[in-house]
């Protein structure tokens, strides 16, 4: 008997399980933050009273008793509209700046994609300023033109699409400008040859190859807009938006119906997940043989002179929220009433940002929780990009798909579920509850944002020449020191880039942070919330302090994303 055992060996070796370990741990971590969550968040949608039922989904489609059919179907129209406006301003604006040498178009560049820095809840506070109620152009208007009332005001779905087509147009923008720089145009030539004229080219093959891109942002657009909050909060007023539903819902206390609302609404989310992975797949290599065409000039002087007149009004238009948002920070608390433009102003707010540690608590919180997600992102994103590209494991395909989820799901629908599931001790987080404590808000900005970091390494470790991994391990070095001197130093760059989006990204989130944050951990984003009501000038401050952070920390992500 103890000769038959003697021969038995061990089903893996040491060095399997050294393998193996950090991949199992990692994704044990990537189940229980992301999958464990929406699943809990899933289950408890189908319980009634100790039991399982639909009740709550019959409730959701039950368009007499409560507003989430109507609010499901608010969403898809906003969101539709949102891809068609953003897609109108973008798509041209790509084939004008690509296609055509025009007057200052590095600065004109620059200006195109300044919505981008510009966080969502910023943007909002600054268009209602700007354009809402005794907003500074109806009052100008009124004014100049001696009107009894002020002619306009942006509300309801109205001001939702108009700061959606602002923020989201740079999808389209940058996407089909992207496609436009890798046209094939030998096709262009060909077609100009065979006497066709610019229409017939445009819509028979440049548009054909633009095909991917042009829906790709416009699948991403429906998605960021389905899952927008901060729009539909601050002006939707009557008109009912799912997101804005699920926080009204979690608010008064009426969890079920929010967790139902939130289930739906991640449905939708992954379903166009999904979509928009295979139109990826089936479009990923258009328009990439061959040589684009050069930019054309304008040689017409009326032809440059209404270019040089659109550029000047493109880019005050662009910089308008901005500079509107700085003017207001320097506003007098209580001195702008029926003035037109402020007359008072003061140094007062960001004298208070760096002298009194309460006023500066909230920049202070939205840095470290930034620091800690995004050095979680980082070391995750890494390893997961690494193990699959340039290893072989089974379950290479279930982790990137865990990964994946939180890039479709919104983020209201995260900040549900982490309360569904760490509103009680669990042995994850040895015992502790997470939700009121000050780590579920780095939590969920780790999980909303891991897929770009992911992304970003992926496709850097895809470039990645495995010859010379090769050339490393046949000198003696081992896994180790060929991560380190060989792999790291030529994907750092993107990961470093990447890191630095989902740290942008990580500052400005409000979204998860209204749901979850407590005077602990209380968010840059939450003060400007907290202030716009009763001070704008002080929320403006911290507006304008954040867009600077996010600029500056996109400009060293362009800069390292270079080297």
């Amino acid at each position: 008997m103890n000769l038959l055992f003697d021969k038995v060996e061990p089903s893996f070796s040491r060095e399997q399980i050294k393998a193996w370990l950090p991949r199992a741990l990692v994704l044990l971590l990537l189940f229980l933050t992301i999958v464990y969550p929406l699943w809990q968040l899933f289950t408890a949608s189908l319980m009634h009273e100790g039991g399982w039922s639909l009740r709550h989904y019959l409730e959701f489609f039950d368009a007499g008793g409560n507003h989430s059919l109507a609010a499901l179907g608010g969403s898809v129209v906003v969101s539709l509209a949102t891809v068609v406006l953003a897609g109108l301003i973008g798509i041209p604006l790509a084939f004008l700046f690509e296609r055509f040498e025009l007057p200052g178009k590095r600065l004109l560049s620059v200006l195109a994609t300044l919505p981008i820095v510009l966080p969502p809840l910023v943007g909002v506070v600054a268009f209602m300023v700007l354009l809402g109620d005794s907003g500074m152009l109806p009052r100008l208007l009124q004014s100049t033109f001696g009107l009894e009332h002020q002619p306009f005001r942006l509300q309801g779905v109205t001001g939702i699409l108009i700061v959606h087509a602002y923020s989201f147009y740079v999808y389209f923008f940058l996407f089909v400008r992207a496609a436009l720089k890798r046209l094939d145009g030998s096709t262009i030539e060909a077609a100009q040859s065979l006497g066709a004229d610019q229409a017939r080219i445009l819509f028979r093959v440049v548009l054909p190859q633009l095909r991917p891109a042009i829906t790709a942002s416009g699948i991403l657009v429906f998605m960021i807009s389905m899952a927008s909050f901060s729009a539909p909060l601050l002006f939707a007023g009557n008109f009912r938006i799912l997101t804005v539903e699920i926080f009204k819902n979690k608010m008064q206390g009426n969890m079920p119906m929010a967790i139902a609302q939130s289930v739906m609404l991640a449905v939708i989310s992954i379903v166009f997940l999904i979509f928009s992975l295979r139109q990826g797949q089936e479009g990923g290599t258009a328009g990439q043989k061959g040589v684009p065409l050069p930019p054309r000039p304008i040689r017409s002087a009326g032809a440059r002179f209404a270019a040089v007149v659109i550029a000047t009004v493109a880019s005050i238009f662009l910089a308008l929220p901005h500079l509107t948002l700085l003017l207001i920070s320097f506003v007098e608390k209580g001195s702008w009433t029926s003035q037109v433009l402020p007359d008072t102003f003061t140094l007062d707010y960001y004298r208070a940002v760096f002298s009194d540690a309460r006023v500066s608590e909230p920049i202070v919180n939205s840095l470290k929780m930034a620091a800690l997600a995004t050095a979680a992102n980082l070391f995750i994103a890494t390893l997961m990009a690494y193990w699959n590209t340039q290893t072989k494991w089974r379950f290479a395909r279930a982790g990137e798909m865990m990964i994946m989820l939180p890039w479709a799901v919104p983020g209201t629908v995260i900040a549900i579920a982490l309360i569904v599931a760490f509103n009680q001790p669990h042995w994850f987080t040895g015992g502790a509850i997470l939700v009121g404590s000050f780590w579920i808000l780095p939590l969920a900005y780790f999980i909303r944002h891991l897929p770009v970091v992911y992304r970003a390494g992926h496709a850097a470790f895809q470039r990645f020449d495995p010859a010379q991994e090769e050339a490393a391990r046949s000198l003696g070095a081992g896994s180790l020191m060929t991560f380190r001197h060989v792999l790291l130093p030529a994907v750092r760059p993107a990961l470093l880039s990447g890191a630095l989006l989902a740290a942008v990204m990580s500052l400005g989130e409000f979204v998860s942070s209204i749901l979850l944050y407590t005077y602990e951990n209380k968010p840059i984003s939450m003060a400007i919330y907290n202030e716009f009501r009763d001070n704008l000038g002080g929320a403006a401050t911290y507006g304008v302090l954040l867009t600077i952070l996010i600029f500056a920390i996109s400009w060293l992500s362009e800069k390292w994303g270079e080297i």
